[in-house]
């Protein structure tokens, strides 16, 4: 299987603060990545870097097997979608307009049939869900090669998020490589094909999802144990 996003021995932070260390994570094409862990184990910062939004203080970020330090943009243009938790959608736009921007075609439909009645209507009168699924509607439309969604859940309701999983899920499976940083293990489990477990700004369980489904006790026990960094 071909690894598309990769991070080797990469320790993060921010000024004199370290974060996150010696981390080591890697998305192969048509595979959803969990990165679990509890409030302020690094899993954002982990995203960060792996987007191109931060550099590492040390270690090396791969992109389709080559060393990158490319920015966020760069990476875009060359097949990485970023979803964040802020709903990145035009609020004053239609979803029409939204979609139309994005470069949608006929496939955000098809995929997302949801949003047809809702073509019409300013992206910020939508529900926080609806605006979500427009983000990841137009997202989908860039044909990435990896998408990375960071807490793709928030404040979501748990059926809207089993829908975006669902779509998500299908696209790893045309050979997307999808990361999600999510702290719902059971939900994340039902999806992932691996898992990472970030405590502490250091991997503590790398597995495949069968295998953290062994692991479930020992893995939910490090989320009340703390984060003891910040994000």
């Amino acid at each position: 299987m071909t690894t598309l996003l990769e991070a080797r021995e990469v320790s993060l932070g921010y000024g004199d603060a370290r974060v996150v260390h010696d981390l080591n994570i890697r998305v192969d094409a048509g595979e959803i990545v969990v990165l679990l862990g509890p409030n302020g184990a690094g899993k954002t910062t982990t995203m960060m870097a792996l987007c191109g939004e931060l550099k590492p203080k040390s270690g090396d970020v791969l992109w389709k097997g080559e060393v990158t330090n490319s920015p966020l943009h760069k990476r875009a243009h060359d097949g990485l979608a970023l979803i964040t938790e802020e709903r990145s959608v035009f609020m004053n736009l239609t979803v029409a307009d939204n979609l139309r921007v994005g470069g949608a075609d006929s496939t955000a439909l098809e995929r997302f049939p949801e949003l047809q009645p809702l073509l019409k209507r300013k992206a910020g009168m939508l529900s926080g869900g609806e605006q979500q699924i427009l983000t990841v509607a137009r997202s989908l439309a860039r044909k990435p090669q990896v998408i990375l969604a960071d807490e793709l859940s928030l404040g979501l309701a748990p059926l809207v998020v089993a829908r975006l999983l669902s779509v998500l899920k299908s696209a790893s499976e045309q050979g997307v490589g999808v990361l999600i940083v999510e702290q719902h293990i059971h939900e994340a489990l039902k999806f992932a094909d691996r898992v990472y477990v970030l405590r502490q700004g250091r991997i503590q369980f790398s597995g495949t999802a069968k295998e953290a489904r062994e692991n479930l006790v020992e893995i939910e026990a490090s989320y009340f144990s703390g984060g003891g960094e910040s994000e």
